[in-house]
């Protein structure tokens, strides 16, 4: 089972349906896998599936034990020149969903977002997910509501314990390459944002998503 494809085919799938196959997918297990039994998921659950011989279909069968690995984490991050870095690794660390944000700092402004989505769809597949995060629609900082945040907090101290509450957290800020501005701690502190160190080094940004990810989800 191992080398079994596995393939998002959409939030709806259940078992006993046919559902019409995109010539991607029909492409990819008829011509690159040389086979049409695959596993289907999304919307949390997988499911054994097989494509139609004359590659057109998809029948769904029964679901699969396979838990989802994912987690409950939104990732609010500024877009950076290697976004796709970005939703590459968090995908895999099993966050729920994105909300992209434009900080004061934030340079990436022309960002693909369906390549993007794309992107985050592989890297479902290939961690074992049941499920595709969501993109969220692109917001300003000044409309994110920053209570309940833990954020990356390069003024906090090397080695200090976490608080004892991060890990009830559920959405984790990340920072453009520039860093927060002065503004911007202002307006984590007046609304009680939990400041978390991500080591002594200076981290690029899609990797700085991935150790606070993992700093509140573990």
């Amino acid at each position: 089972m191992k080398n079994i494809p596995r393939i998002f085919i959409g939030n709806e799938i259940r078992s006993g349906v046919t559902v019409p196959a995109s010539s991607d997918t029909a492409h990819y297990l008829s011509r690159v896998m040389r086979r049409h039994d695959f596993l289907a998921f999304g919307g949390g659950a997988e499911y054994n599936a097989t494509l139609s011989d004359d590659g057109k279909t998809i029948t769904v069968g029964d679901r699969t034990p396979h838990i989802d690995p994912s987690n409950n984490i939104t990732l609010i991050f500024a877009p950076i020149k290697r976004t796709d870095d970005l939703l590459n690794m968090a995908t895999q660390m099993g966050v729920r969903a994105f909300q992209p944000v434009v900080t004061e700092r934030t340079v990436a402004n022309h960002i693909n977002w369906a390549r993007m989505q794309k992107i985050v769809i592989e890297a479902a597949e290939q961690s074992n997910r049941n499920s595709v995060p969501e993109i969220l629609p692109i917001k300003k900082f000044s409309d994110i509501d920053l209570s309940g945040v833990v954020f990356a907090d390069e003024r906090a101290a090397y080695g200090a314990d976490l608080p004892t509450h991060v890990h009830d957290k559920k959405v984790v800020f990340i920072g453009p390459e520039g860093g927060f501005s002065d503004t911007e701690f202002a307006a984590f502190d007046a609304a009680g944002a939990v400041g978390i160190s991500l080591g002594k080094t200076i981290l690029r940004a899609e990797l700085a998503a991935a150790i606070a990810i993992s700093r509140v989800a573990l």
